[in-house]
């Protein structure tokens, strides 16, 4: 029987704008199988699709480096992963000084710091319609804050992306994670922070057996997770490496893919078929 649900956020859960279609949410709550949202994102970012899906149990966010619930509007922490401070102080200068066209900015638990409004701020803004914070004087912002979660670097230039990752994983880190994250997108958490962990953490305080879960997801940080669960469904939009881990490969994000997947693939583990009831066949009509 299926029990609990994890999926990825960007590239699979939501559309390539960003949100979470109404029709998918739908399709999810009509399944009511609980599911925890395991994402890159700050839990400002997870909020809305929180609060769409009526999610009350424990999320996961900068790919493992905080599990957290919320409660009373508030983000309760339940684990936290950190970048120490001098190791995101020298990160931050480095990719300052070598890498100035590529947009840099970070997170702490409620908060997303930047020094300058850029392409890649801006692009970032209009997926999760999250304000960041705007330290004007460029001394302070790289000093980082006490409770970095994440350093994120936005590059649109693939070439230079390439430069940038090679240039941070040289640096050979013993204490952080260097990954890409989508195509524009390279994200430095603690070494510690894996989507996996958060799993762990999940199935143990739940007393969850493996063949009980299922997860969803589209990138390279997804495949720990993929691995930890029963039924790993992969999205239409994957990467061609992350397919072969599938159980099953789900439509693509902007087709409704997990809510799509869930009908199709997991709701007949629960009920020895498959759904045919008419709210699914409404929500799959297209």
């Amino acid at each position: 029987m299926m029990k609990r649900i994890f999926t990825d956020m960007d590239g699979t859960l939501l559309n390539s704008h960003g949100r979470l279609a109404p029709s998918n949410a739908a399709a999810i709550k009509e399944a009511a199988i609980p599911v925890t949202l395991v994402s890159a994102r700050a839990p400002m970012e997870m909020l809305e699709a929180i609060e769409a899906l009526d999610l009350t149990g424990p999320q996961v966010a900068f790919n493992g480096g905080l599990i957290y619930q919320m409660k009373n509007g508030k983000v309760l922490p339940l684990h936290i992963d950190i970048i120490k401070r001098k190791t995101a102080q020298d990160l931050l200068a480095k990719v300052r000084q070598h890498f100035p066209q590529v947009s840099l900015s970070y997170y702490d638990l409620n908060h997303w710091y930047c020094d300058k409004i850029d392409k890649g701020i801006r692009y970032e803004y209009d997926l999760t319609r999250q304000a960041p914070t705007l330290i004007n004087d460029q001394q302070p912002f790289l000093q980082a804050q006490e409770n970095t979660f994440k350093i994120m670097m936005i590059c649109f230039e693939e070439e230079g992306m390439r430069e940038l990752e090679k240039y941070l994983q040289a640096l050979e880190l013993p204490d952080v994670s260097i990954q890409r994250s989508g195509k524009f997108y390279l994200e430095i958490t603690s070494k510690n922070a894996k989507k996996s962990k958060g799993i762990s953490y999940i199935l143990k305080k739940e007393g969850l057996e493996k063949e009980e879960t299922a997860a969803f997801g589209d990138g390279h940080n997804d495949l720990p997770m993929l691995e930890m669960v029963g039924y790993p469904i992969v999205m239409a939009n994957a990467f061609a490496d992350i397919k072969k881990v599938a159980y099953k490969v789900t439509k693509s994000n902007d087709k409704d893919g997990v809510g799509y997947g869930i009908h199709k693939f997991l709701k007949g583990l629960n009920h020895g078929k498959h759904s045919t009831n008419r709210e699914t066949q409404r929500l799959f009509s297209f």
